[in-house]
């Protein structure tokens, strides 16, 4: 990935290939670097799609509207089933023969989807490969094969308003955001100098990597142990119990929903969000800028965070494979992907360019970022590691609450 600065914005360029398709009868819709033509079968064919709404919904619809142009035996049906549920969904409508031929999923569903025996590997995956971003390719990789079709690569940084903390005094250490947020609470009753959803793992996450350490090992694979409750876990974890000592409110009240609302009504000076609150955030008038996450007691770079890959899944349970894995290569082309990022404000997956002057602290932070394991193990994590961070917020035992952690999410293979 690369960045320049451009009219006062960065434009970012992230480069993925065509996917090589099976010959056919249809033209091909630019959806394929060496214009090969996807299959189809006689008569009519209609793709049901899940996906998610306030966004992803309406890209759907519009892409399906532009590949008809050129596919006009192809219909696409959007049909809501939400992200975090699609993978639990096909388990249960994909062997009763009414479920998607496609559906949107994160990659860290990814082994639960395999071992379920719910996908169909990608098509092409050496000549995607080469061009995705590495940590999609890798992200969407499980016993070395690959399935899938990344539309979107994320992860999240630190949100900051500038109206109540000058882009100066952002700080780059936690040490310092304490020391920050402990000030500014005193000076400005009923405001927040700092908000983040303290009991969801997505984010809590960031307070266990000190020294390298990683969710289930470096690679993400090592199911042994879950390295939760490692001692550079535990340090991390207690510096995030010490935050509440300045962000006085309890768990209950910061979840996700509540830290968006308090920072997009200007209440609170920071937050940890992703690309998607980008839009909300604008259209709430706010002037904010991003930055990467501030490095861990000790550190001198970033704290790493989650990197995510939405991807577009084939239904292993479709009847029609060729035209379900092509319109999911249609998505990826420069206009679809330019049309994605219009609407729902996600980062490209190809070569193209789009303009974000907020782009810049995504890209820092991505290169302290690492892809969310996507072994079966991590089904349990999500729960485990949410009420954890709960607990431990709100004052438990740190110890005791990460080897209880391990423990949960180790048992539960």
């Amino acid at each position: 990935m690369t960045a320049f600065l451009a009219a006062s914005a960065v434009t970012v360029g992230l480069v993925m290939s065509g996917c090589k398709k099976e010959s056919a009868s249809q033209p091909s819709s630019g959806s394929q670097s060496e214009g090969k033509t996807a299959s189809s079968s006689s008569g009519k064919v209609t793709l049901t799609v899940w996906e998610s709404l306030n966004g992803p919904d309406e890209f759907i619809k519009q892409a399906g509207q532009a590949y008809t142009k050129t596919h006009p035996n192809v219909s696409i049906n959007f049909v809501n089933v939400e992200l975090g549920d699609a993978s639990g969904q096909i388990a249960l409508d994909g062997p009763a023969n009414v479920g998607p031929d496609l559906f949107a999923a994160p990659h860290d569903k990814l082994g639960e989807l395999v071992m379920g025996g719910h996908v169909l590997p990608t098509v092409d995956p050496s000549g995607v490969s080469k061009e995705v971003l590495g940590a999609c390719s890798k992200a969407l990789t499980y016993n070395d094969t690959m399935y899938g079709y990344p539309v979107s690569a994320e992860t999240y940084a630190l949100f900051y308003n500038k109206k109540l903390i000058p882009e100066s005094e952002v700080p780059t250490t936690w040490d310092g955001l304490y020391d920050w947020v402990s000030k500014f609470n005193s000076a400005n009753p009923g405001k927040q100098g700092f908000v983040m959803d303290v009991g969801n793992g997505y984010y809590t996450i960031i307070f266990t990597t000190e020294k390298n350490n990683r969710l289930f090992g470096t690679s993400g694979t090592d199911t042994s142990q879950s390295y939760l409750n490692t001692p550079a876990a535990i340090d991390g974890m207690t510096f995030f119990q010490k935050l509440r000592k300045v962000v006085d409110v309890p768990a209950s009240d910061l979840a996700t929903a509540n830290a968006d609302a308090a920072f997009q009504s200007g209440n609170a000076a920071m937050h940890i969000t992703g690309l998607w609150n980008i839009n909300p955030f604008e259209d709430a008038g706010l002037d904010f800028g991003v930055a990467p996450l501030p490095s861990l007691p000790g550190e001198t770079t970033p704290a790493a965070s989650f990197s995510g890959t939405r991807a577009m899944f084939v239904s292993a349970y479709t009847d029609h494979p060729a035209e379900a894995a092509d319109f999911a290569r249609f998505l990826l082309t420069p206009e679809m992907q330019q049309l994605r990022f219009n609407l729902t404000g996600a980062m490209p997956s190809i070569n193209t360019q789009v303009s974000s002057k907020y782009m810049t602290g995504f890209l820092k932070q991505l290169d302290y970022a690492f892809p969310m394991p996507s072994i079966p193990e991590m089904g349990a994590f999500w729960e485990t590691m949410g009420s954890t961070s709960t607990n431990i917020w709100n004052g438990a035992n740190v110890k005791a609450e990460l080897d209880a952690c391990n423990a949960a999410i180790v048992q539960k293979k």
